[in-house]
């Protein structure tokens, strides 16, 4: 049951981005560009996104289980240290540079298309760079 939740949640979680338009990079672009010929629709989406996420965290905040069953795991607030704030600014510029981030470059690949295949290989190409440095660090660390 709970690989079809996920499924389900997924297959809606690209149809909204696709209908928002978050899937075009022209349209991200547009939002990101302050200086020259914003384009605000985007904000309206993510207002709306933080707004459905601040009322679904507080009723989660508040239950020991989900409604599947399985015990809920909510984020902890953390740290803001080097790693996260470079991290941050690597995201933004990819973002920025490509149109597209995570969630609407594997939407975009349904859509056919070299842009958003190029930029899931890039981002999968980046995540393994980062496991290999990640452990390269941790067997430091453990030698040290």
């Amino acid at each position: 049951m709970q690989i079809l939740m996920a499924l389900i949640t997924g297959l809606l979680f690209g149809l909204g981005l696709i209908l928002s338009g978050m899937t075009n990079p022209a349209k991200v672009t547009g939002f990101l560009d302050l200086a020259g010929h914003w384009d605000p629709s985007l904000a309206f989406v993510m207002g709306g996104a933080i707004g459905v996420a601040l009322v679904a965290f507080r009723v989660a905040g508040k239950r020991t289980s989900s409604l599947l069953g399985a015990p809920m795991r909510l984020p902890a607030a953390g740290l803001i240290d080097r790693r996260l704030v470079l991290g941050s600014l690597a995201f933004g510029v990819g973002w920025g540079l490509a149109g597209y981030c995570p969630g609407p470059a594997l939407a975009s690949l349904a859509s056919g298309g070299s842009k958003p295949l190029i930029f899931a290989a890039a981002m999968l190409a980046g995540m393994a760079i980062f496991e290999v440095l990640e452990r390269a660090r941790a067997r430091r660390r453990a030698g040290a």
